[in-house]
Formats: C-alpha cells, structure tokens, sequence
C-alpha cells in the first residue's frame, strides 16, 4: 500500500473547499500510483467542516477512512501550536471533528494551543501524531524540549522540505534527529496542488484499514520511504500552479475560471 501521510484537499487555507478540485485531486493521487492518503487539512483554514460534510454526503467511510473512487482518505487535521510548529493528527473521522471543536479558542495567532497541551488532548484519542516539517525555517518542530517530541509517534520527511533544502542534506539532518527522539520518520508530500503527489511517499508491506493498523506497521517498521527522482519538478511545478490558482480565486475564496 503506498500511502501519503502530509496532503491538503483546499488550495490554501483562504480558499473554499472546491468539490471539483477535490475530485481532481483524488483521481490525480490515483494516477500518480497512490493507494492512500492522510487529509491532513489546516486546523484553522476558512469553513473546515464543510470537508467532511461534503464527504459524508458522497462517499462511503468504513473502519477509519473514506473510500473514494477506490482511494483510501484517512481524516487528519495539522495544527499549529503556541511555541511554533504543526502537529499532524490522523485517526478516525468523529475523533478528528472532535480535536477541532476542542480546537475552537485556539484559531488565531495569539490564540495557538500549547504544544504540550495539544498533546494531552490527542492523547484522549486513538489518533496518529506526526511532527511536521521539524526544520522548516518558518515552522520549525525541533526547538521544542524532546521529552514533549518523544510522546510523538513519528516525524514528517516532508516534500516541500526535501525540495527546498536538498534531498540527502535534509533526510540526513532529520534522520539524526529522528534518532536521537527515538521516533520513526513517514514521508508526506504536503501538497496543496496535485502535481507534488508522488514526490515522496511510503510504502507498506501489507494494506491497512485502520488507524491501529497504521501505528502497528510504523512500530514494527513494516514499511519503506520512498522519493522519486522527479521530486523537484513535481514540487516546483505544483507552487507554480498553487500560485496562480489563487491569484484567481474571487472575494468567496473560489476559482473564477474552471479548475
């Protein structure tokens, strides 16, 4: 089963969520050989609940995610945090509604969950915990004290960063810091466009369901990171075109022109 653990169905987080886009998204993630995804949307981007009742309304959830069109869709949300840096949730879909509602006094800037009490509140579910992107120079994770890391399940071998800083340098610096936590790495592409699908992605020895099949299978390291030899044209090309697509996005945060 290859699977992408970091993936946006919005072009940006000011945007409305798009039915047409998200169909093309999700045909487009089939094609380019996925088998799965996290929906690891922003916590805080505009109407995040029209996602999931869009979903509830066109397509059939079973165990712990949407099947759509034959794609597995895990639910997740990525969350920013008060001392900087994002948390990526994934887990069944009413546990990842309630992380957001429990998220309501914490949307703006100012506002932002404590790490450390993001953490106790995922730990009241049976979610998947991932530190995004832990050395983006805008959001970086690896600042924080690692008794709080160690209570992740694994670090974020993000796409966006493996294009920005160089893929072996960025692997190596957060595969030493991944070793000193004592926590797994899984790939994710973080795209917003689908060109990025396929960059990186993982790859399971056996198919999974569920959300407890997915830890068992990060524990036991059933499963191998991959990075296509594409992955700087298929980022570069997907900023390009997130770019223009908002640029024509209207005052109702959709596409003037057809997607």
């Amino acid at each position: 089963m290859k699977i992408d653990f970091h993936s946006h169905v919005k072009i940006s987080k000011k945007s409305s969520f798009m039915p047409k886009y998200f169909q093309e998204m999700m045909q487009e993630a089939k094609e380019s050989g996925l088998d799965a995804l996290a929906m690891t949307e922003h916590f805080n981007t505009d109407r995040f609940y029209d996602i999931y009742d869009y979903l509830a309304d066109n397509y059939t959830y079973e165990n712990n995610y949407y099947l759509v069109d034959g794609l597995k869709l895990f639910p997740g949300i990525e969350v920013d945090v008060k001392e900087i840096g994002h948390i990526l949730l994934i887990g069944d879909r009413e546990d990842i509604i309630a992380i957001r509602s429990s998220l309501d006094h914490h949307i703006g800037k100012d506002q932002f969950i404590p790490f450390a009490e993001l953490l106790d509140l995922a730990d009241r579910f049976n979610v998947l915990k991932i530190g995004a992107h832990a050395f983006r120079e805008s959001t970086p994770l690896h600042h924080h004290d690692y008794e709080q890391l160690k209570r992740l399940d694994a670090l974020d071998l993000n796409g966006k960063d493996l294009y920005t800083y160089g893929v072996n340098p960025y692997y190596d610096k957060l595969t030493s810091f991944a070793n000193q936590l004592g926590l797994p790495i899984v790939a994710g592409s973080d795209t917003h466009q689908f060109f990025q699908y396929g960059s990186v992605y993982n790859t399971f020895e056996t198919a999974c369901d569920t959300i407890d099949q997915l830890k068992n299978n990060i524990e036991q390291n059933q499963y191998k990171i991959e990075i296509s030899p594409s992955l700087d044209v298929k980022v570069k090309s997907a900023i390009f075109v997130k770019k223009i697509l908002k640029s024509l996005l209207n005052k109702d945060g959709v596409i003037e022109m057809g997607v």
